[in-house]
């Protein structure tokens, strides 16, 4: 059965319990690249993180050449670049390069947040003010990949005139009010704040300015939906890899300088902040293969999404795999 709307793979390379190593994890995901492409996704986007021991997507440019290497046909980005980390100029040279190394592949998602805490940021040398100009970074950026530099005397080589494709990320309010502004595609990260899905959609829809600064011919809203999925060959199946995916969300929240027991994870489940967390991640759509399709389909109707972005949250590379596989665009029922 062929999906409703096109479907893409955001993957946070994530560093596995059972094997804590980031080589082990950027291999996987590697693999899995191969796999989206084989099986006709539309695109496979990596994140910008900071000082997170499960997540080793930190190098997110270095990842993004890595994979486009190693794959054939589908579209290769960030979900995103997180902005305020990084000055408007460098990004474009480097989305700039991976453009002219892979033509009509390249997406630049851009987020607001530094991806990391407090004490991070400030090891990026940032101040954890940059947010506030957020976006006439982005504007600036978008003049660096266009033909009209945005600083006197100062181009993006390479970049400039490659007009790499800019999507906003956002999980609140104002990233789908900035997308609409601005006239470009924005990616609700509804994996984590499912929430407010309902909300942003609307206000990016309504708000939509076909002739906003970053608009081109003919711009019409592009709505992607980010959400968690599990897919399996039975249900007892699945939701015993949910439980997996929750307790391995737990160690990464609770055990940031090391890997937790799993009766440290068993008691920490019970506490109010891990229920509070484990909200987060309600909208998961973990089950068979027509449970899961019947989910996204839902999802996709009630907002009018363009496109969806399926977090493979299954446990493991083959349980990873085999959701790509059940859930894959072209597969039949």
């Amino acid at each position: 059965m062929s999906s409703v709307v096109p479907l893409s793979v955001l993957d946070l390379v994530r560093v596995e319990r059972a094997d804590p190593d980031a080589s082990a994890a950027i291999r996987r995901s590697e693999r899995l690249a191969q796999d989206a492409d084989r099986l006709g996704y539309h695109r496979v986007w990596f994140s910008e993180h900071h000082n997170m021991r499960t997540i080793a997507s930190s190098a997110t440019v270095l990842l993004i050449q890595h994979v486009a290497s190693r794959t054939e046909r589908i579209r290769v980005g960030a979900g995103g670049i997180m902005l305020p980390n990084h000055s408007p100029l460098m990004v474009a040279e480097q989305f700039g390069t991976l453009e002219a190394l892979y033509p009509g592949r390249i997406d630049l998602g851009l987020g607001r947040a530094p991806g990391t805490d407090g004490a991070t940021v400030r090891a990026l040398r940032r101040t954890g003010g940059e947010a506030e100009r957020f976006p006439s970074d982005v504007l600036e950026l978008h003049g660096f990949l266009g033909d009209e530099s945005p600083v006197p005397g100062v181009r993006a080589y390479p970049g400039t005139g490659s007009r790499v494709p800019l999507y906003m990320l956002g999980s609140s309010i104002f990233g789908a009010q900035l997308a609409a502004r601005l006239g470009i595609p924005y990616a609700f990260a509804s994996h984590f704040a499912p929430g407010l899905l309902n909300q942003a959609a609307q206000a990016y829809r309504s708000g939509f300015a076909p002739d906003g600064p970053l608009a081109g011919p003919d711009a019409k809203p592009h709505l992607m939906v980010a959400l968690n999925v599990i897919a399996a060959d039975d249900a007892e199946r699945a939701a015993r890899l949910r439980r997996e995916a929750e307790d391995a969300s737990l160690d990464a929240f609770f055990g940031r300088e090391r890997p937790l027991s799993d009766e440290e994870v068993a008691a920490v489940r019970e506490t109010p902040q891990a229920r509070q967390m484990l909200r987060m991640l309600d909208a998961t759509l973990a089950g068979t293969e027509e449970q899961v399709r019947t989910g996204l389909a839902d999802i996709a109707a009630r907002v009018h999404a363009d496109e969806l972005i399926l977090v493979n949250h299954a446990p493991g590379e083959d349980h990873m795999r085999r959701t790509l596989e059940l859930l894959a665009p072209d597969r039949e029922a």
